[in-house]
């Protein structure tokens, strides 16, 4: 199935021009990008490092990840919709970019990777659990937001 029609159809959309062609509008909507990648980024790392007993030891994991969700689902919510006019702004340089499927790749493993089997451990972990187990998850996560991170950044060097 080829994507470029689509693409090309979505740079040409009214966001797309809009964000093209008004002075500072990528520059600000990538600013908040960048600020709620930065939110998302600290709400998983607080939890993750928790699970690998690097801090916050006299807090609950359970307690800690429901303090964090509201806040990683909003900074969730504003990545996605600032990253869609980004996005909309060069469509057709993200469909020839490999670090743009690879960051595209990335964060659908990560949503779903966070909100399911992680949320899982960490709301079933109790604190005296096999530390194996949450260590290896935390690990994996920290891996997979650290990659749409740093594809995400790499699409802006290539190309």
């Amino acid at each position: 199935m080829n994507l470029l029609p689509l693409f090309q159809w979505i740079e040409e959309s009214g966001l797309g021009r809009a964000v093209r062609e008004t002075p500072w509008a990528f520059a600000v909507i990538e600013s908040v990008h960048l600020l709620a990648l930065a939110m998302m980024g600290g709400t998983v790392l607080l939890v993750d490092l928790r699970m690998l007993g690097l801090g916050l030891r006299q807090r609950r994991l359970r307690e800690l990840a429901r303090e964090t969700q509201p806040l990683m689902t909003a900074a969730l919510i504003t990545m996605i919709m600032s990253g869609v006019a980004l996005f909309s702004s060069e469509g057709v340089k993200c469909y020839y970019s490999t670090p743009f499927w690879v960051k595209m790749g990335a964060l659908l493993a990560a949503t779903v990777y966070t909100y399911t089997i992680r949320r899982r451990m960490v709301m079933t972990a109790e604190d005296d659990s096999p530390a194996g187990r949450l260590r290896l998850v935390a690990v994996l996560s920290v891996a997979l937001w650290f990659t749409v991170a740093a594809s995400g950044r790499w699409i802006g060097f290539s190309g």
